[in-house]
């Protein structure tokens, strides 16, 4: 990816009911792999991790790349909190 172009990155977050927490994923983050209870919490710790991920991934990119979170439960008939 080129400094200069501007990138949207993809995060995607699913609820476990298992575990009960959402779980985020991104294919364009290598190494991200983060959970929390709620989505505010999963927000909050992804801004943090991602720009940290990219900086040791590949120092090109500027650490305010932004994201959006593409979150839906693992069930859609259950209502996860939110």
């Amino acid at each position: 990816m080129l400094k200069d172009q501007p990138h949207t990155l993809t995060v995607r977050a699913t609820w476990d009911e298992e575990a009960k927490v959402w779980v985020a994923e991104s294919d364009d983050v290598p190494g991200l792999a983060t959970e929390a209870d709620t989505l505010d919490a999963l927000l909050a710790k992804l801004q943090v991790v991602v720009p940290e991920l990219l900086e040791l991934n590949d120092g090109e990119l500027p650490a305010d790349v932004p994201f959006e979170l593409l979150a839906r439960p693992a069930d859609p008939r259950r209502s996860p909190r939110r």
